[in-house]
């Protein structure tokens, strides 16, 4: 009760009145409020002021899993997950939590699909292994938003995206050309992954990949679980992006999936399945290590 004594006391009501109401001690509340803060409490206030600000700068999104991560390997600090878990909960403070998309892409029946060279087996032990593609649409004022998107496996990277008005096969491969840009992929090598959408079984997108030296992979017919990353990644955009507002015209949901691609999500977003690093973090990581040996 002592808190709720103090609390009521800086509203300016008198505590020997307050004590009566509630039927406790005056003279054990005074005792309870002169006593020293114990070096515990302090802790935990400071540690609420990290995790406050590490929250707002994973723009409200961060949950104690990524929290916790970015204490300990961002701010190097020795902490409990359960203690943060703890404080947070005390404090209010909340991750957002993605709900299930719907399917974009529409197949075409009479295109002859790529065989499946994944099988679904997304591990990979090096970037530019595996790479998985797809798109995934959102309404604002003026019309639809279309944006395309090419994944390295590896690092969960987003090496390649296109936003259009349109779905039309240009949105695929300018996607794809930012990412062979971008990464410079061995001839042969390099498996490019995607759903049976009619934009990837298109002559122009597979003329696009063997001019690029890409291997062409197709899972099977409406499995999400044949591209379980980009599905993820979909549902974190979803989530962090499109969700949080009405969008009012194209250029402005554009260019908020634009930031958020390339000034959140690539350089700082933490993922548990790399260690709880970012996309950039972690190849970076893998770089350094094979110079190492």
């Amino acid at each position: 009760m002592y808190p709720l004594v103090r609390e009521l006391a800086d509203d300016n009501i008198d505590v020997a009145v307050t004590c009566r109401v509630l039927r406790v001690s005056r003279s054990g509340y005074y005792e309870w409020r002169d006593r020293p803060v114990s070096g515990r409490a302090r802790e935990n206030e400071l540690l609420v002021k990290y995790i406050e600000q590490i929250h707002a700068d994973s723009r409200g999104t961060y949950g104690s899993p990524r929290v916790h991560a970015e204490l300990t390997l961002g701010l190097g600090m020795s902490v409990n997950r359960k203690r943060v878990e703890r404080l947070m909960r005390q404090a209010g403070i909340q991750g957002l939590y993605r709900r299930k998309r719907s399917w974009t892409t529409v197949r075409d029946p009479a295109a002859e699909p790529a065989p499946d060279l994944v099988n679904r087996h997304f591990t990979v032990d090096e970037p530019d292994r595996l790479w998985i593609t797809d798109i995934t649409e959102h309404p604002t004022g003026e019309g639809k938003v279309y944006c395309a998107a090419v994944m390295d496996a590896y690092s969960r990277m987003i090496i390649g995206w296109s936003i259009n008005s349109h779905m039309r096969t240009e949105l695929v491969t300018d996607t794809l050309g930012m990412a062979t840009i971008r990464r410079h992929p061995d001839n042969n090598s390099t498996i490019l992954h995607s759903d049976h959408g009619s934009q990837y079984t298109s002559w122009a997108f597979g003329q696009r990949l063997r001019t690029a030296g890409l291997l062409a992979s197709m899972g099977t017919v409406g499995d999400c679980y044949d591209n379980a990353m980009m599905e993820s990644f979909w549902g974190t955009l979803q989530l962090e992006v499109l969700d949080q507002k009405q969008w009012h015209t194209r250029d402005e949901l554009a260019n908020a999936i634009f930031e958020w691609i390339e000034c959140w999500y690539n350089p700082k977003r933490r993922h548990s399945s790399i260690g709880m690093h970012s996309p950039v973090t972690f190849e970076a990581l893998h770089t350094r290590s094979d110079q190492d040996h």
